[in-house]
């Protein structure tokens, strides 16, 4: 357990937490004392990750089960933290899928997929937290862009157009909300040792090691701690930003 406990008393929600970067943001917003609602698509993996950051951390958690793309399932996810504690401070739309094709070869299903899960399911996470945060005085909204939404990269046509588009929607958000003291920031994490990575071909594997500033892949754990800060009230007067953690990588 953390000496400071920069999130106690506050109110989390946490999309694709089950494993990987949503899984390490929700670990370390429990140790630092928030009450959690987290979501994913997996019924049984959601339930064990309820389980296993309760025993862990001693913290209150709950889950809801459901595809962020469908606009019911963030509007769910925020009249539960109404419900179960009567406010909303910090929302992290972290949900994504990565289909990797060459432009010739992207299909509409897998178009209408990224885009559905990867911005639809941001906007979607904005309007509802949005509403309940503008009323009860403030919060945080935390959206996982990357890198590839920055600068591209060929073989991911849909998924870089996916990722840029949050980047404006938190550009915008952030605009839009500041009066009510509603901040909104993005993470755009580069390379991060996760189970998407691990299934690249080794020789790909070791060019994007290779253009790495830092010259070691970057951890969930890293991504988590951005998010820690972003989540807390050390950011407090930080809105608007996307806050690149990758090493220093060049793509």
């Amino acid at each position: 357990m953390p000496d400071a406990l920069l999130l106690e008393g506050k109110v989390a929600i946490v999309t694709g937490a089950t494993r990987g970067i949503g899984r390490a943001i929700a670990e370390i917003f429990a140790a630092h004392g928030a009450t959690l609602i987290i979501n994913g698509t997996d019924a049984s993996a959601l339930d064990e990750a309820v389980a296993e950051i309760r025993d862990r951390h001693s913290a209150a958690v709950s889950a809801i089960a459901g595809d962020i793309s469908i606009p019911s399932t963030a509007s769910d996810l925020v009249r539960q933290a109404f419900s179960q504690e009567k406010r909303l401070d910090i929302f992290v739309n972290n949900a994504a899928v990565l289909i990797d094709a060459l432009i010739g070869m992207v299909t509409d299903e897998a178009i209408e997929r990224t885009l559905g899960v990867n911005l639809k399911g941001v906007l979607y996470g904005i309007q509802a937290a949005g509403r309940l945060m503008s009323r009860g005085g403030g919060g945080s909204i935390i959206n996982l862009t990357s890198i590839v939404g920055r600068f591209g990269n060929a073989g991911q046509l849909a998924y870089a157009s996916s990722k840029a588009g949050v980047i404006g929607a938190t550009l915008s958000a952030a605009k839009e909300l500041a009066p009510a003291n509603v901040r909104v920031n993005a993470i755009a994490p580069g390379f991060i040792d996760t189970d998407m990575v691990r299934q690249l071909p080794p020789e790909k594997f070791e060019e994007r090691m290779a253009s790495i500033g830092m010259k070691r892949i970057g951890t969930p754990q890293d991504v988590a701690n951005a998010a820690l800060f972003l989540a807390s009230d050390l950011s407090s007067y930080v809105t608007g930003q996307v806050l690149g953690v990758d090493g220093g990588m060049l793509i």
